[in-house]
């Protein structure tokens, strides 16, 4: 789909929004300050998807939400694991190394995860004065492929781009890169991008 200017500012605004809330979320979760900008705001094919994460067999964290309401969608948070070991080392403890994540470790990606699609859901919200709800978080350690598949054939979407937001946490000299990407369901894309146009026409 092509992308009018219009539109292009419409996805920009929802990401720096979204951004500002996870900034703000994520700041009393690890009681430091952090500050996050958004690096990428596009519509994205889904074929290209794995490639935005290093390829479709590059090891990722992926978190899955549903989204409910008036614009049903489908929420993944994707991080790499270099990413999720810098949170996991603020949040529980530092370890020289992970060959695996314990229970705690997975819950804790979730919970981030859960904090990062909220603060998504609460910019469309916001903007779009409409109302939407998300599921409680699943959380899965596998290659990119892998967990983008089974994501792809819970979605009852048959829309072949996703919104994508790609953001980056800073928090002192450390960098967390986190990649957001909403599969709106059937003809809800469209729905989407034209209530996020006219809020902004209209102020």
């Amino acid at each position: 789909m092509e992308l009018d200017e219009r539109t292009a500012d419409a996805l920009r605004e929802f990401g720096n929004i979204g951004a500002g809330h996870a900034a703000m979320a994520l700041s009393v979760l690890l009681r430091e300050r952090v500050n996050m900008s958004v690096t990428d705001a596009r519509l994205c094919p889904l074929e290209d998807i794995v490639d935005v994460v290093g390829g479709a067999d590059n090891i990722v964290a992926a978190v899955f939400i549903r989204i409910v309401g008036q614009i049903p969608s489908n929420m993944f948070v994707l991080l790499s694991l270099s990413s999720v070991d810098r949170l996991l080392d603020r949040l529980i403890e530092p370890v020289e190394s992970r060959d695996d994540y314990t229970d705690l470790e997975l819950s804790a990606i979730a919970e981030v995860g859960n904090i990062l699609s909220g603060a998504y859901v609460t910019a469309i919200s916001t903007l779009c004065g409409i109302h939407l709800n998300q599921s409680v978080p699943s959380v899965a350690i596998d290659m990119a492929a892998a967990v983008l598949d089974i994501g792809l054939m819970t979605s009852s979407t048959d829309e072949n781009e996703a919104i994508l937001i790609s953001t980056s946490l800073s928090q002192g000299k450390q960098s967390i890169d986190g990649h957001f990407f909403m599969l709106p369901d059937v003809n809800e894309l469209d729905t989407l991008l034209g209530i996020l146009r006219g809020k902004l026409e209209n102020g």
